[in-house]
């Protein structure tokens, strides 16, 4: 039963932490990374369709980004979605291929996603606390009822401790890696 309370707690920090790296990786840097049209959603045929399963995204170079379409009726509804996004750049429509030129970053553009990633990075901190928080009740409810010893609890809730440590301690290296990312000029 302990274990049980363990393992789920676990796999929702899991999936906290993958989830903040998935937000980390959307935030622009420099170079260009398909995990930035991640959130674009296209107004295809009416429906609001992800950006990846209408085209293929790929970096011929460092700040150019060449966006593919499957169908290429959906061309000006891509070019406006990216456009509409909030990446702040301004995809040109070559009849095959739209083209996306990154600018390069301002100091102050770089300070505002430093900020970004460490707000992102603390949400998800939240997030492992607040499954410890559940889990520490899960586990007190078990000692009170009975079905666990004290010293099982304790043990478990050490345990439980650690694991919260081991994760936010995996979020902090994912920001601090972001944050160099970021002010590299």
């Amino acid at each position: 039963m302990i274990d049980d309370v363990l393992l789920e707690a676990e796999d929702r920090m899991d999936k906290a932490l993958e989830a903040a790296k998935h937000e980390l990786a959307a935030i622009r840097t420099g170079r260009a990374n398909p995990a930035m049209f991640n959130s674009i959603m296209v107004d295809y045929y009416g429906a609001p369709t992800p950006l990846q399963q209408l085209a293929s995204i790929t970096i011929p170079e460092a700040r150019t980004v060449l966006v593919n379409p499957f169908d290429r009726s959906a061309m000006k509804a891509l070019t406006t979605a990216i456009r509409e996004s909030d990446l702040g750049v301004n995809p040109t429509d070559d009849g095959t291929v739209i083209r996306v030129t990154l600018p390069a970053l301002t100091e102050e553009r770089r300070r505002d996603y430093v900020k970004l990633a460490r707000s992102r990075a603390e949400e998800s901190r939240v997030q492992v606390r607040g499954v410890r928080a559940k889990s520490k009740k899960e586990l007190e409810a078990i000692k009170k009822d009975g079905a666990a010893g004290e010293d099982e609890v304790k043990r478990a809730e050490a345990e439980l401790d650690a694991l919260t440590k081991r994760h936010v301690e995996k979020i902090d290296a994912a920001l601090a890696s972001k944050e160099a990312e970021l002010l590299e000029v």
